[in-house]
């Protein structure tokens, strides 16, 4: 939208004054530029602001400019890698064992060999676009949490019901018990708490893309990821470490993998009481749970 106006100086019209009363041609010229100068400002000031913004146009995935590259520690490329989005778009870096959102970040990654970095990035217009990204890792040559090594075995690794122990699932005092004391359960009572999870159920840790499996023993499968925190321990009054980091589920829980004291909701992150490389004991108390309150601890081991 352009609009016009009728610009007076006095009482004459502008035109009189370019005509009549200007005697030089250097004014002239002066003025007539200055007018042109005004004109342009009032079709500016009139023209709607999204017709004068340039947002760009939405990129495809041909034009991302983006890297993935091993940080080399003695002529060798570790398991650190550097991750840099140079394109105009929003980041979203999937690296195997976990998501970062960062324009350039450096990740770590857990196992040597080649590995797959997926990017998304979202266009201005809401638009998103993916890229693959391939990376060879020579050696670990930064620390890498054993629990990957644990619960993956380097690869996958599947985990079931761990019957050897008094029971597989119940309640137990938070920071107090290390596994069901109280309302105890066995792997037969499971299919009454949570249908085809108990007998023939298992659960299958993948170290690519860090996806958990759950296979009821109906053979249906519910499919997900998971995250590992070992930095979130839970430490007791006298220095002990009661819980040494946290699992945490995405878009699936472990076997019967709930909340009986508040209302049957889904549980999606866990204090690791014990993993290493055949059982895992892990535990979950609501928000606020007091020192001896109830928490609920699930008993797995290595099929």
């Amino acid at each position: 939208m352009v609009c016009f106006y009728k610009i007076k100086v006095g009482a004459k019209p502008l035109t009189n004054i370019l005509d009549g009363n200007l005697k030089s041609k250097n004014m002239k010229n002066r003025t007539i530029y200055f007018l042109y100068s005004l004109l342009a400002l009032f079709v500016l000031a009139c023209d709607p602001l999204e017709d004068r913004m340039n947002m760009g146009s939405a990129i495809t995935a041909e034009e991302l400019k983006i890297s993935a590259t091993p940080l080399i520690v003695n002529g060798k490329k570790s398991n650190k890698v550097i991750l840099v989005n140079n394109s105009p778009v929003l980041s979203s870096w999937n690296f195997g064992v976990g998501v970062t959102q960062k324009m350039t970040d450096t990740v770590l990654m857990v196992a040597t060999g080649q590995s797959q970095i997926l990017f998304t990035g979202r266009n201005a217009d809401g638009t998103t676009i993916t890229k693959s990204l391939t990376v060879d890792i020579d050696e670990l040559t930064f620390e890498v949490p054993l629990e990957w090594g644990f619960l993956t075995g380097g690869s996958e690794k599947t985990w079931v019901w761990d019957t050897d122990k008094p029971a597989v699932w119940g309640n137990g005092g938070y920071k107090g018990n290390f596994g069901p004391a109280w309302w105890t359960l066995q792997e037969s009572d499971i299919n009454g708490q949570a249908a085809n999870e108990g007998v023939g159920a298992k659960m299958i840790f993948y170290l690519n893309n860090a996806e958990l499996h759950k296979v009821k023993s109906n053979g249906s499968i519910e499919k997900g990821s998971y995250k590992f925190e070992m930095d979130k321990q839970v430490i007791l009054e006298d220095g002990t470490v009661w819980a040494k980091g946290k699992l945490t589920t995405k878009g699936v829980t472990v076997l019967c993998g709930k909340s009986p004291d508040e209302g049957g909701i889904p549980v999606y992150e866990y204090d690791i009481l014990v993993l290493n490389g055949s059982e895992m004991m892990l535990s979950y108390a609501p928000p606020g749970t007091k020192d001896w309150a109830a928490a609920y601890f699930w008993a797995f081991k290595v099929q």
